[in-house]
């Protein structure tokens, strides 16, 4: 099971860890995987790379983690804009496990 858990400063959304192989299939043919992966890689690029924010992510292959912070100290727009990428992911995570409760979970944590 892949376990996604949103970190919270209160109603803030400053990054997430994903872990854990879906098990849904085989590697290279596992959908709820390859889902995660792309939703994970779009954020991620949006963040950084059209942004120009300075995102920390960090990746474990070996225990399976990807995991992103936000920086610090955001200007409004770049923080409502983040905010928004975030609160979407975590909602496209949650109609993944409707439709795969055994195979993916979602968390927040303060």
């Amino acid at each position: 099971m892949t376990t996604i858990t949103f970190r919270m400063e209160g109603d803030r959304i400053v990054g997430f860890d994903s872990q854990g192989h879906s098990g849904y299939a085989e590697a290279g043919e596992d959908i709820v995987c390859a889902a995660i992966t792309s939703a994970i890689r779009l954020v991620e690029a949006t963040i950084n790379d059209v942004l120009g924010l300075a995102a920390s992510v960090k990746v474990k292959e070996s225990e399976a983690l990807i995991s992103l912070r936000l920086p610090g100290g955001l200007a409004p727009t770049a923080e409502s804009t983040c905010q928004a990428l975030l609160t979407g992911l975590m909602v496209y995570f949650a109609q993944l496990h409707d439709e795969y409760p055994e195979h993916i979970e979602v968390l927040e944590e303060d």
